[in-house]
């Protein structure tokens, strides 16, 4: 499957980042049997954090491609939790996305698509997943979006 995987994230003209370091008490990932346990990781491309608020300085699609760096993220906390092997990893469980947003705004779920479009995207079969979409007050940093995710691995 790792073949498939970058093989597709190469088609889509996406790289993996490196997998981020916890800003704070805590361990990037998890794992109990054949479960992955990845801990948020937040809106931010190599040169920086993709901050604002949803329905104020950011729009649902602005939202959205922040969405699908979270998910490259995860991903990324994934091969680095397969020693480098994505062919170990059998399928998305589910995702709980954090949006920073103001109390009016109302399109959490069109925000976190893009990380499941994303995934649904490279993962193919294995890509369907349970989801959270809820609004937070404010995120780490003034990030736009967090996710954690919930990966099911190989023996």
């Amino acid at each position: 499957m790792t073949h498939a995987i970058e093989t597709k994230l190469t088609e889509l003209g996406l790289t993996l980042p490196d997998a981020p370091a916890p800003a704070a008490n805590y361990v990037p990932y998890t794992r109990s049997g054949r479960t992955l346990y990845v801990s948020g990781q937040i809106s931010q491309r190599p040169d920086g954090l993709v901050t604002g608020k949803l329905g104020d300085t950011m729009s649902a699609e602005e939202g959205a491609e922040a969405a699908k760096l979270c998910a490259l993220s995860l991903l990324a906390q994934v091969k680095a939790a397969c020693d480098g092997d994505l062919s170990r990893l059998t399928r998305c469980l589910k995702l709980t996305g954090f949006v920073n947003s103001t109390p009016d705004f109302t399109d959490q779920p069109k925000v976190i698509n893009g990380a499941s479009d994303l995934l649904g995207e490279v993962l193919g079969a294995a890509g369907p997943h349970a989801r959270s979409a809820v609004s937070a007050a404010s995120l780490p940093m003034g990030v736009a979006v967090e996710i954690e995710g919930i990966f099911e691995l190989e023996e």
